[in-house]
Parts: structure tokens; sequence; C-alpha cells
């Protein structure tokens, strides 16, 4: 049971955390009428035992994963009439990625807005990319209760389908290391960076360990009997990691 004291720390913190909210309105590009909603969209479950909270941000997560899927969905569809389930699929798995919608909150700097418990505080939480990519969805979930679809389909156009053409018609999500090397660029970390780690067996029967970096960060590794396989193999590590492989 909650005591007036903790009601009254909660209330506290609720007028400090309010003051900050018109950088994030510019980052967005709209501004809230009920400000109550983007608290709990921004509202992790370890705060709750902080912050006197009744509710997290992961009902608003599950609202806005759907209201996102439906929005790209519905943008493929209409762009690309001719476009097969399965590509369209794919294509839709790339721009919803974990990744991706991580990535998008953090141009956002959406990391300072979040409500942490003390533990995930100190743990990183702010930078955690299933907490941000979570985030990301709760204030889209968030945006559709307050001002329903077309703030969200104005956000999403812009955060997340610029250069849609390029992304369906390409054939890239079939080539690994092209799917790779268009991701990155697309969000300006540089070009993939492939590096034989070792090179084992007689002439007739090397095997080639390599591993992909980007920005001197390791991605991937893989290892082949050439290597061009072991490459292709390290490529589709990194994409593993980075959350794009949704269907495989």
């Amino acid at each position: 049971m909650l005591t007036l004291r903790t009601v009254l720390k909660w209330r506290r913190n609720k007028r400090r955390e309010s003051v900050s909210w018109d950088s994030l309105y510019r980052a967005v590009g709209y501004r809230f009428k009920n400000v109550e909603l983007l608290e709990q969209a921004m509202a992790h479950r370890s705060s709750l035992l902080y912050r006197g909270r009744w509710m997290s941000n992961e009902r608003m997560e599950f609202l806005g994963d759907a209201v996102l899927g439906f929005v790209v969905t519905d943008a493929l569809y209409q762009a690309f009439p001719e476009g097969n389930e399965g590509d369209l699929t794919k294509a839709k798995s790339l721009i919803v990625s974990r990744e991706s919608l991580a990535q998008q909150a953090r141009n956002k700097d959406l990391g300072r807005y979040l409500i942490l418990g003390r533990g995930e505080e100190r743990s990183g939480g702010r930078q955690r990319r299933s907490i941000l990519s979570n985030a990301y969805e709760a204030l889209i979930g968030a945006m559709y209760l307050d001002g329903g679809i077309e703030p969200v389909r104005t956000l999403i156009n812009r955060d997340l389908l610029q250069g849609l053409d390029r992304l369906v018609t390409s054939r890239f999500h079939h080539n690994y290391k092209s799917w790779l090397l268009e991701y990155m660029q697309a969000r300006g970390s540089g070009s993939p960076q492939y590096v034989v780690l070792d090179e084992s067996g007689p002439d007739h029967e090397k095997i080639f360990t390599v591993e992909v970096r980007v920005n001197h960060e390791s991605l991937g590794r893989g290892t082949g009997p050439s290597k061009k396989r072991a490459e292709k193999v390290a490529a589709r590590e990194a994409i593993k990691k980075l959350g794009l492989l949704t269907n495989e």
C-alpha cells in the first residue's frame, strides 16, 4: 500500500520530470496534450519500486508495436502493389528491427527521458538497446492515444520509411554483405571492414576465419573454405546480432 510520503515524493518527481519535455517534443515533432501518457511511455518497469507508479510502459509498448506494424505494413502495401509477400515481410523486418528502433531512440536522446529504477540506472539502462527500442514503441503508443494515427504516421515516415524504394526494389537482403553495407551506410556508421584472423590447414583445404568490424567494433565472425565464404558467414552473424534476422 502506498504511503502519503511515497505519493508526495512521486508528485515532486513528476513535477521535476515534466519541465524537460519541451526538448523531446521538438525531437519528436509533436506536443502531447496529456503529458501523463508520455510519462507512462517513459516509465520502465524497474521504476515501479522507486517512483510509486502503478503502471510501467509495457502496455504502451504493446500498443505501439501494433500501431508501428500497421503503419509500416500499410506503407509497403501501398508503395509496392506488385511486391510479393516474402519480400515485403523481409523489408518490414528490417525497418522495425530492434536495432533500427533503438537507433531512432538514440537520435532523439530518448534515454535521457527514461524513468528507471536505481539498479537499472546504475547498470547502464539508458543506453541498453532493448530498453530504448521498447521505449520508442511505447512512445508511438502514447502518441497514438494522445493524437491519433496521423502524428504517428508522420513520425514513422520521417524516422523509418526514408528511402523506401531502394529498400524494397533492391535485393540486397538476399546478400548478407550487401545487406550489412546498406544498413550501416544508411545510418551513417561507415562501411564494414573484413579482417582475416586465421588461416589453417593445407593449401588445398584451407579454412579461413574472418571478423567483420564497423568503427573498430566486432559485429561477427565466420569461417569457411575461402575468404569470400567466411566473410559472408561473418556478415550474416553481424546481421543476426543487430536483430535483423527475425524470420530465420
